[in-house]
């Protein structure tokens, strides 16, 4: 069984930065595709973020996000992370990390505020 536990997540203003953790047990992440996705506060579906494929791959990023955001993973520690630059109000939700069909994590909080 593929769990994921993300961290990471937490309260900041506009402009600032946070790195999330997506902690993967169960099986190496260099089997996977994995995502980012997001669920603002009060709006229905989730948002895709970014997307990862194994094997050194360039990550792809949704308009929102690209140019301010980084995706990258760390095979030996199982890890996918996402670096948040030049965060915005409008960052705000809560951040999956998922490997799509398979499994999703908890979620893990990101407030930013003006």
């Amino acid at each position: 069984e593929v769990q994921l536990v993300e961290s990471g997540g937490g309260m900041v203003h506009a402009g600032e930065s946070l790195r999330l953790s997506c902690v993967v047990a169960g099986s190496p992440i260099s089997s996977f595709d994995m995502s980012w996705v997001r669920q603002a506060p009060g709006k229905g579906p989730t948002e895709w973020v970014s997307g990862s494929i194994p094997g050194g791959a360039t990550p792809y990023y949704s308009d929102s996000v690209k140019g301010r955001f980084t995706t990258s993973r760390d095979n030996a520690k199982n890890t996918l992370y996402l670096q948040m630059n030049s965060l915005k109000v409008e960052d705000t939700a809560v951040y999956y990390c998922n490997v799509p069909g398979i499994a999703w994590g908890p979620g893990t909080q990101v407030t930013v505020s003006s």
